[in-house]
């Protein structure tokens, strides 16, 4: 993609909304150049777009809306935009209720034939099925987490579904709940547009895993727990749907004393690389993957440049890493090194109200 000369890259940004700032959702070009970033458009018509993904043909965004009430009922909301080629801009398309309050991360199956939400809120699944134009259908039955609670009281008081993340052979989903302290497996059926329970993976006591991410081989899936501030590194049997543990490692540096919290995880395009964020200490932990046994080794740390790097993501070309500080109402963006995998400062940055997620195109 070609303006004025220069190579662009593509990104939607989420971001929490209030009555000062309206816009949930914006489209920024990035200099692949000098990764400068520049505001293209905005939307003001979905409050708290706290997670987006796209669909594999790129004709399609979806994006939840964090809250606790919609339309007057119980939970949250979901929404699909149908992107124009060419300018990126969004039209949406519709919008449906979750039934599941504070909804906060959204996936589609490998086959873009369901998307999955979780709901943070009430610690549970909605399943929607894709109709064609790239619309959302009417949800089937909500998939509720169940089980013991973990031991942190302030924030395990309740089931806390963070993510769900479908397998490369997309014959399971995984959901982390940070309230259980337990990775969930499901079983998808896209045809009918449900998950059914397989199994689950107990984490430590107190850990609260978050988001996860699998190895380009399926081999394994590195969960980061955003309560203690750890990465687990578990085996995965991708026919079989099972997890076992293998590894976990801290995302802080020794000697840290202060608070922080665990957020986004990614692993670079070549698998080299495994990347996590630090919401307090604000920082990237930056870890060397051992493609044979899985296991993470620390190549160093960058700080953001920002307070609380809720979510982060790596260009599809693997040149910058863009970081979403949401209390400083910033994005950083880092220039990667391919050889060391640690992060370059640009000097570049933009100012952005409240952003906690970036999807590159």
């Amino acid at each position: 993609m070609t303006i004025g000369g220069q190579k662009e890259q593509f990104l939607y940004v989420g971001s929490y909304t209030d009555e000062q700032n309206q816009e949930g959702i914006r489209l920024y070009s990035l200099n692949s150049e000098h990764g400068e970033l520049t505001l293209v458009a905005a939307y003001n018509d979905l409050p708290n777009a706290s997670f987006l993904a796209l669909n594999d043909t790129r004709s399609v965004l979806y994006a939840v809306s964090e809250t606790v009430t919609y339309n007057g009922g119980f939970g949250g909301a979901a929404a699909a935009y149908a992107i124009e080629a060419g300018t990126w801009t969004l039209q949406k398309i519709n919008q449906q209720p979750t039934d599941g309050s504070a909804p906060c991360y959204i996936s589609l199956d490998k086959t873009n034939r369901v998307a999955l939400v979780a709901n943070y809120g009430s610690g549970d699944v909605t399943v929607y099925p894709i109709e064609d134009g790239g619309g959302l259908g009417v949800h089937s039955p909500l998939v509720k987490h169940e089980g013991a609670l973990g031991p942190q009281t302030d924030r395990q008081e309740a089931p806390h579904a963070h993510s769900i993340v479908p397998s490369p052979n997309n014959r399971f989903a995984i959901s982390a709940d940070l309230g259980l302290d337990r990775l969930m497996v499901s079983r998808i059926d896209a045809e009918r547009g449900i998950l059914l329970p397989h199994g689950e993976a107990v984490m430590k006591p107190g850990a609260g895993p978050r988001h996860l991410v699998y190895s380009a081989d399926s081999r394994y899936v590195y969960a980061i727990n955003e309560l203690d501030s750890t990465i687990t590194v578990l085996g995965f049997e991708a026919d079989a749907g099972v997890l076992t543990a293998l590894q976990s490692i801290a995302t802080l540096p020794e000697g840290f004393s202060g608070e922080s919290t665990c957020a986004d995880i990614h692993l670079s395009g070549d698998g080299r690389f495994l990347y996590a964020s630090n919401r307090g200490h604000d920082s990237i932990a930056v870890y060397a993957v051992d493609r044979e046994s899985g296991t993470l080794s620390v190549v160093g740390w960058q700080a953001t440049l920002g307070r609380t790097p809720r979510n982060f993501a790596l260009s599809p070309q693997g040149d910058y890493l863009l970081a979403a500080n949401q209390d400083s109402s910033s994005i950083t963006v880092f220039r990667l090194d391919a050889k060391t995998g640690m992060l370059q400062e640009t000097g570049q940055s933009a100012a952005v109200a409240r952003p906690v997620c970036i999807k590159f195109l």
